[in-house]
């Protein structure tokens, strides 16, 4: 049974991040950069100025009693997308395609910083308020009733919307949660715990149901707190673990600041792919090369999320009622996690001496679970390895919050709120199995819901390009060149008056 699910999986697989997957992902992305004059060079002063320039003043002001403030809304999104990617991810990238994986990571951020500003800019074009009042926004509105309006495409928008919730409930137990869990369970155990005898409880080690055990308690009370704790959580915890960890990097890159250039020339000159993978891969250029850009497009939309159009399920809660405001924060969004924290991971990864950086092969015996922590104890010695157990712990912890709301969210569109709160049970209580599976099929199960996630949101995205024009236009003519025109807030004309009215009280 085992091996017939993983030959289906890797048939999915095959195709949702095979030519097809990277075709549709880094298109969007450059067409979505096109059509917007590159807006996240162009504009590069601009959106900085109004993400992290904001985040100490007018990023808290709530101004919707329904809704987050822009950092709080910020900082949840950036709670699933911070996590096991931007440590583990980017070791394994560099592992299966060598060195110049990190390049594709950079370029699939870049093009992907435009596709999450497009998908903030329509999940808040297309929110609405659920019967409970709050809002709720994602792929799935923007398919059913951007796609879904246009002529013979009323069906097919729906089709893809609930496709899209379907695979993101899916992913969110595997990716979102029992991967996670697995993950800080191995590397707490291996950490602190071994060649302790930790007995045996239903034929798995009694210490991994202790701590997936803690940790179901301490994910029930912060889910089952409602979203508005879950915020909170966020934007305590978010800047800390951020600040933390990218100082603990530059700590060990300082230490290992000659090998710098190296590291970079290692980058850019295997960046179509090293001549020998591991010593002496067999394989063709072409094949080597095409193993490279996969592997440095995955791990960045696994670790940034970048065309999953998962955050926008946040960010759409978010009190700011322009789109492009909000479509702001997701440039902001990927260049944390991808340019400066996945970044900071693979310069730790290159300069630790267990990659030959003027072959691009990895030296043998090299595991690319362990690879950062190593990276860390050359350094740094055991509390090296420590820090970075704790990073991906809490890195991981931080993923397990924000899917929580993703799949609640998916589950609500098709079944109502109900169904959502039942839902957040059925995940909680899945963390258990989590910390006591065996963890590789899973990794690969959630790698191709991922997959599949992208899929439909992008097809959505790329069909709505038209309105991302006139909604970035709108905005750019009156928040940067000036003129008196009327914003484009909402497809709903109650909303549209709703935001307008608020808009000329000055509460923006």
């Amino acid at each position: 049974m085992i091996e017939k699910i993983t030959q289906i999986n890797d048939m999915v697989n095959s195709f949702a991040w095979g030519t097809f997957g990277l075709v549709l992902l880094l298109g969007t992305g450059l067409i979505l950069s096109v059509i917007t004059g590159f807006f996240q060079v162009s504009h590069v002063v601009h959106w900085v100025k109004r993400t992290f320039g904001i985040m100490n003043g007018e990023g808290r002001i709530i101004n919707d009693a329904g809704a987050l403030s822009q950092v709080r809304a910020f900082c949840t999104a950036l709670c699933a997308t911070i996590g096991t990617g931007n440590i583990a991810g980017v070791s394994t990238a560099i592992c299966v395609g060598g060195p110049g994986a990190v390049f594709w990571m950079w370029v699939a951020a870049f093009f992907g910083m435009m596709v999450k500003y497009s998908e903030n800019v329509l999940g808040i074009y297309y929110r609405r308020r659920n019967t409970e009042g709050a809002w709720s926004g994602g792929p799935m509105y923007y398919l059913r009733d951007g796609l879904g309006s246009k002529k013979h495409c009323k069906k097919i928008g729906s089709f893809l919307a609930f496709l899209f919730c379907l695979f993101t409930a899916l992913a969110s137990f595997g990716i979102g949660n029992m991967s996670q869990i697995n993950k800080i369970v191995i590397n707490f155990g291996e950490t602190f715990l071994s060649g302790v005898d930790k007995g045996e409880f239903l034929g798995q080690s009694k210490i991994n149901w202790i701590i997936g055990f803690i940790l179901m308690i301490a994910v029930a009370v912060i889910i089952l707190g409602g979203f508005r704790r879950l915020a909170a959580v966020s934007e305590k915890l978010i800047p800390f673990m951020c600040i933390t960890y990218v100082m603990g990097c530059i700590v060990v890159i300082i230490l290992n600041i000659g090998s710098i250039p190296a590291i970079f020339a290692s980058i850019f000159k295997f960046a179509m792919g090293p001549e020998a993978v591991a010593g002496g891969a067999s394989g063709t250029a072409v094949n080597l090369a095409f193993n490279t850009i996969k592997n440095g497009c995955k791990r960045g939309v696994f670790s940034n999320e970048a065309g999953l159009g998962s955050s926008v399920m946040v960010h759409s809660n978010t009190c700011a009622r322009e789109p492009v405001k909000q479509g702001l924060w997701g440039i902001a969004e990927v260049f944390l996690d991808t340019m400066v924290i996945c970044t900071m991971t693979a310069v730790v990864v290159l300069g630790s001496g267990d990659i030959d950086l003027s072959t691009g092969s990895i030296h043998e015996g090299t595991n690319d679970a362990t690879l950062v922590a190593k990276a860390f104890g050359a350094c740094l010695g055991k509390p090296g390895e420590w820090f970075v157990v704790a990073a991906i712990t809490l890195f991981a912890f931080t993923t397990v919050m924000g899917w929580s709301y993703y799949g609640a969210k998916a589950v609500e569109y098709i079944l109502g709120v109900k169904a959502a709160k039942l839902y957040r049970v059925v995940f909680i209580l899945l963390i258990i199995f989590g910390a006591v599976m065996e963890s590789n099929l899973a990794w690969d199960i959630s790698d191709t819901f991922n997959g599949l996630m992208m899929i439909p949101n992008l097809i959505g995205v790329l069909s709505l390009a038209p309105l991302i024009i006139k909604l970035t236009k709108n905005y750019a003519d009156r928040r940067i060149r000036g003129k008196e025109i009327e914003p484009m807030l909402s497809f709903d004309p109650d909303i549209q008056r709703e935001a307008m009215r608020a808009i000329k009280k000055g509460v923006d």
